[in-house]
């Protein structure tokens, strides 16, 4: 009995030793698959663009336009454009019908013609009233009329006189309103006041005209040539939307293409619409090609920083130090950029983060006690760069992996960044490769792994 109690234990902690040597090697080997599934992302430093926009809504409209209307009363007879033809300033737009203005000025062409049927009759009296004061004169010097005939001859000539400026000043009368019957006429016919396209035409052939009180507009013409567009910027965006910054947009059927300009006025007075201030910018654009139409949509891009062909790398290898000496994450960095405040403290003991060598820590003191920041190699690429809000330069940290495959942290200094990539003013050159975080598998990491988190959490610091 008690051999066989014996045997029983011996195979139960037989059963067991094996048991746990199974589940030591499977831990192992699925901790070896684990950390073989934790790989980081390698990132090539490259020449490219970096861009960051305001965006806004905004609508086409032409640059120029003239609303062409009428200034008398009549029916419209005959239009001789249609929406879209082009025209040429003086070309006939329209006719009204001119009956009653071809009256007034037969009317008007004959009172004149009768007025001046009158004035060889006036200055025949004229002549007569002249030989007759002439006449009483010679009696009266040589005593043989008397005062009451002399003065008689002195007052018909006065009257006659009087009678003929009277007349020749209703001459003049008559023909200012002959001009002004013959102007009414004239505005029968509607011609072009400048050269432009036919955008829209607001009365039809036969309409009836009542020009009494404001002048009906008959048709709009637009140079197409230049198109302004309006957008409306928001009251959080107007802070930084300055005149003379520049702009793009696109159209919804445009496809890719852009249309560049600069900002030419913000309107003073905003549009308030469901308790939402909106301010008006205008900026105008090239359209000889006249692929720009009126009331078109256009999504606005408005250019707050940017740089061209310049060394970039992805924000997720940076790791920011603030002037205090701090790191910071990428997006810790441009809150920092846009607040204008530090940031506390952020990563392992002292501010730094996790895994940074004691040297990297101590030379990052120096530089930003002595105050002398972060020079490093230069890069090998000076790029264009367009800043209208000037961002200043800011050290970093990058880890930098070799062509044997170790890694060194190096020192870089930033210039505009994105949330995507950051401009490498010095510390790297073309080709460089640099850690911009981590690849993960699908299976989670085993528990007991702290050192990988952190290092994780090291790499990852910009994408927060």
């Amino acid at each position: 009995m008690a051999t066989f109690f014996y045997n029983r234990k011996r195979i139960a902690l037989l059963l067991t030793a094996v048991v746990v040597i199974v589940v030591g090697l499977w831990y192992l080997r699925s901790g070896n698959e684990e950390e073989s599934q934790v790989q980081p992302l390698i990132a090539i430093a490259e020449v490219g663009n970096i861009e960051n926009t305001i965006t806004a809504a905004g609508s086409l409209q032409p640059f120029e336009f003239v609303d062409v209307g009428a200034q008398v009363n009549g029916i419209l007879e005959t239009l001789h454009v249609e929406i879209g033809d082009i025209v040429k300033e003086g070309q006939l737009l329209a006719e009204i019908d001119a009956r009653i203005q071809q009256a007034r000025v037969d009317a008007s062409r004959a009172s004149i013609e009768a007025l001046e049927a009158q004035i060889e009759a006036r200055k025949a009296s004229l002549d007569l009233a002249e030989a007759n004061a002439q006449r009483q004169e010679r009696l009266r010097d040589a005593d043989a009329t008397s005062e009451l005939d002399y003065d008689n001859a002195i007052t018909s000539l006065a009257s006659a006189r009087a009678s003929l400026t009277q007349l020749e000043k209703q001459i003049q009368q008559s023909r200012a309103s002959l001009e002004s019957d013959e102007t009414q006429l004239e505005f029968s016919r509607i011609y072009a006041p400048r050269a432009g396209t036919v955008v829209s035409i607001e009365m039809n052939e036969g309409r009836t005209i009542n020009a009494n009180q404001q002048a009906p507009t008959i048709l709009r013409i637009a140079d197409l040539n230049t198109m302004t567009v309006e957008t409306e910027i928001s009251e959080a965006d107007i802070g930084q939307i300055k005149r003379g910054m520049q702009v793009y947009f696109t159209t919804l059927g445009g496809g890719e293409r852009r249309w560049y300009s600069e900002l030419r006025q913000i309107l003073p007075t905003p549009v308030i619409e469901n308790n939402v201030v909106l301010y008006t910018g205008l900026f105008d654009v090239d359209n000889r090609d006249s692929s720009l139409l009126s009331d078109m949509t256009a999504q606005v891009y408005f250019v707050t920083s940017s740089a061209q062909n310049v060394l970039t790398v992805p924000v997720g290898a940076l790791t920011f130090i603030d002037q205090s000496g701090t790191p910071m994450g990428a997006a810790m960095a441009a809150r920092t950029a846009e607040s204008g405040e530090a940031p506390s403290g952020f990563g392992g003991a002292g501010g730094f983060p996790e895994g940074m060598s004691d040297e990297m820590r101590e030379r990052i003191r120096e530089r930003m006690a002595s105050g002398q920041g972060f020079g490093g190699r230069p890069g090998a690429f000076g790029g264009q760069v367009n800043n209208q809000q000037p961002q200043s330069r800011r050290p970093a940290v990058v880890t930098l992996v070799n062509e044997d495959g170790s890694q060194e942290e190096k020192e870089v200094l930033v210039g505009i960044t994105s949330r995507i990539s950051a401009e490498i003013i010095s510390g790297l050159n073309e080709g460089d490769r640099v850690v911009a975080g981590i690849l993960q598998g699908d299976i989670p990491i085993p528990g007991n792994t702290g050192d990988q988190r952190r290092q994780m959490f090291r790499a990852m610091q910009g994408f927060r």
